[in-house]
């Protein structure tokens, strides 16, 4: 069963690919321990879902969000129920997401103008409905519907076709801010890739590394992986990293009750929830 995280872009190039961090567990044995074995980039939605569908057997953490908020649904009269709603949502232009999200917004009073999902407050994770900075309403429509054709379960939200692939949505800032507060690790503007950033990388690094998080994974590294981790200003190498460490958690406990995969035992199917918050 091949385990890996995914930092996710809609619109992907050479400069700013989609980057997959592929992973092992239990190596010598020790159950505690997740080796990063290899880095890959898809400069193309199109190859990114074609590997989806090649790989055979999959669990995979995925840095977008797989439901929309219920509140936002419900106003909008749209489908109550996750697959006719993502049909629906598949069904639109970015160009109608972002009228649309906007007029909502619009309505509402300052302080409240976005509508959030249950799992947000937990993650600390952004509205799936806000369409800039950073624009997750957009890769929830980029990033499904290859879920979606590659026959892959998303727990507690969809049952595949494929049992053997399972998506589970992650997001790497809830782990790195537990291992180095609120710390910015990262930047895609050059002018902000620092040596702050950079040291803070290097501690991220090594709190993987010595597996100091609750989830209680020891990630192993090469040298040369080290350092193209932290070298990568951009922190898209890392992030996947991060969804990886997620979705390694989670594959350990796949036989929780409920939708399983350490998710809550009752999740709002609409939804859904991010794994490990």
């Amino acid at each position: 069963m091949l385990l890996f995280g995914c930092d996710f872009s809609c619109a992907p190039t050479p400069r700013k690919p989609i980057v997959v961090a592929t992973g092992s567990t239990g190596r010598n044995g020790d159950e505690g321990t997740l080796a990063l074995t290899g880095l890959q980039r898809f400069t193309t939605l199109d190859a990114w879902a074609r590997w989806l569908r090649t790989e055979p057997e999959w669990i995979g953490g995925f840095d977008f969000p797989f439901g929309l908020p219920r509140e936002l649904v419900e106003h909008l009269r749209w489908p109550r129920e996750w697959n006719a709603l993502m049909t629906h949502y598949a069904g639109l232009s970015r160009a109608d997401i972002r009228t649309t999200f906007a007029a909502f917004c619009a309505a509402r009073p300052v302080g409240g103008k976005f509508a959030h999902r249950a799992t947000d407050a937990p993650a600390g994770s952004s509205p799936s409905m806000k369409w800039v900075n950073p624009p997750v309403a957009f890769m929830l429509h980029a990033g499904v519907p290859p879920l979606l054709a590659a026959g892959a379960s998303l727990p507690g939200l969809h049952a595949g076709c494929l049992p053997g692939r399972v998506a589970l949505e992650a997001y790497p800032g809830l782990l790195a801010r537990e291992l180095i507060g609120r710390r910015s690790y990262k930047s895609d503007e050059m002018a902000k890739q620092t040596p702050e950033r950079l040291a803070a990388r290097g501690d991220l690094l090594v709190s993987l590394e010595a597996g100091t998080s609750r989830l209680g994974l020891r990630l192993v590294l090469g040298g040369a992986q080290r350092a193209e981790l932290l070298g990568d200003a951009r922190g898209d190498h890392i992030d996947a990293v991060l969804c990886l460490v997620q979705a390694a958690w989670s594959a350990q406990r796949a036989s929780t009750p409920g939708p399983g995969y350490g998710l809550p035992e009752q999740i709002d199917p609409l939804e859904g929830w991010i794994a490990t918050a």
